[in-house]
Parts: structure tokens; C-alpha cells; sequence
């Protein structure tokens, strides 16, 4: 999923941004709020953790902003403003969750997860998808049973599949939802994960192709087995 991560402080943003980025998310920072929305405004975030004290633009101002234009993307309020009325205002503008500073990284993590799984209407951590079984929390994928080891970003191309199951996924929405901006769009990096990706998995189903191209159209992961991609 990819995350934009609001937060003027620099210091604090990078570690914020590094456990992130460790969780298996895509991150952009902004650290004002004219960048926030100048970032908002070309690139599609799943999930916004926005602070409100921001240079330029009120972290508050920001977010009217947004929900004037979008209802549903997640945004995430942290802020050192513990004030109830500023919990208050900011949920009645339309955050969907707020944490205080200071916090605990583990509580940011599982909160963003709980928002996250609110968008695709999944109310467990675990997602199923015939053979396949993934657990979002503890970043852990099940074939038949045995565990199969997977990098950071096939996780997250993984899991992005599995929350749209039976759909057809063009590349360029698995790219700016598990990439962050700073990816080469004309780069080959998406079909080597995919590859490598179903490989893994097919060491396990053996033949059986879960994860198929649909040419020209993007990818799909389905409940039915045994069809043959088109690579």
C-alpha cells in the first residue's frame, strides 16, 4: 500500500518513514503542507498520516482541503495537539483516526492496518484466496500450508491482489500502490517482481497459475486454478 507521510519534523519523519518502509509500505514525505497537497494532487495514496502543526498550510487546513475533493481516502491525524477539542475537530472534518504524540510506532502500525482494511471492507488481517493464505499483520504468506518467503514488494504486490481478488489489476494501479513516487514507470521492475513472485508460488501449487496476465488489460489473482497466463 502506499502511504504519504505529512510531518515537518525531519527527524522524526524519517524514522516514522523507516518503519514504514519496513512494514512493507510505499512512502512519500512531505514536510509542509503545500507539499502535502501538491503531492496529493498527482500521485494516489491509500493512506494519509497527517500532523497538523505544518508549516505553509495548517495540517487542519489540509485536510478540509482533501475531503472537500475526496470522501474516501484514509487519513491518519498525528499530532501533538492532545487538546479533546482538536480530537473532536479533527474527526468531525473528516479524519478517520487520530494518535497523539508522543506514541508507540507498534500502535501507528496496527492502527494503519485497522484503516487500511476499513478500505477494502476486510475486517481480519487475514486474506484467502483459494490455495493462497496471507496474514497483512504479520506479513506472512501461507501456500498449501508451508510458509513461502517473499521480499518487501512482492508482499505488497501480493497483497494488493489479494484485497481485489478476482479483478483485473492494470499495472500502472499496482505500481502507485505499492511503489512510491520516485519509480521509473518505464522500468521492467514490476513484471521481474510478478515473476519472481509466481515462481515462489508455483513451487508450491506446482503447475497451477493463480497470479495470470490478462494481455493488454493488467494482472488477476483468482479462485480458480489451471488456467495459463499469457507470459
Amino acid at each position: 500500500m502506499k502511504l504519504l507521510l505529512v510531518e515537518d519534523e525531519v527527524v522524526l519523519s524519517n524514522i516514522i518513514s523507516k518503519g514504514l518502509k519496513k512494514s512493507g509500505y510505499a512512502v512519500d514525505t512531505a514536510f509542509d503542507g503545500e507539499e502535502a497537497l501538491e503531492y496529493f494532487e498527482i500521485n494516489v495514496y491509500d493512506l494519509i498520516i497527517l500532523d497538523l502543526n505544518l508549516p505553509k498550510t495548517d495540517g487542519m487546513e489540509v485536510l478540509k482541503r482533501i475531503r472537500s475533493k475526496y470522501d474516501d481516502i484514509k487519513i491518519l491525524i498525528l499530532s501533538a495537539r492532545s487538546d479533546i477539542q482538536d480530537k473532536i475537530t479533527g474527526l468531525d472534518t473528516g479524519a478517520n483516526d487520530y494518535l497523539v504524540k508522543p506514541f508507540d510506532f507498534q500502535e501507528l502500525d496496527a492502527r494503519i492496518r485497522s484503516l487500511l482494511r476499513r478500505s477494502f471492507t476486510q475486517e481480519s488481517t487475514i486474506i484467502s484466496c483459494s490455495d493462497i493464505t496471507l496474514d497483512s499483520s504479520k506479513k506472512l504468506v501461507f501456500v498449501k500450508g508451508s510458509q513461502v518467503d517473499l521480499t518487501k514488494k512482492e508482499f505488497s504486490i501480493l497483497e494488493y491482489l489479494m484485497f481485489h481478488k478476482n479483478e483485473v489489476i492494470s499495472a500502472e494501479e499496482l505500481i502507485e500502490h505499492t511503489w512510491d513516487s520516485e519509480v521509473d514507470l518505464f522500468s521492467n521492475s514490476l513484471k521481474f517482481h510478478i515473476h519472481s513472485l509466481r515462481k515462489k508460488v508455483a513451487i508450491v501449487l506446482g503447475k497451477k497459475e493463480m497470479i495470470r496476465t490478462i494481455r493488454g488489460q493488467g494482472y488477476i489473482i483468482s479462485e480458480s486454478l489451471g488456467k495459463e497466463s499469457d507470459e
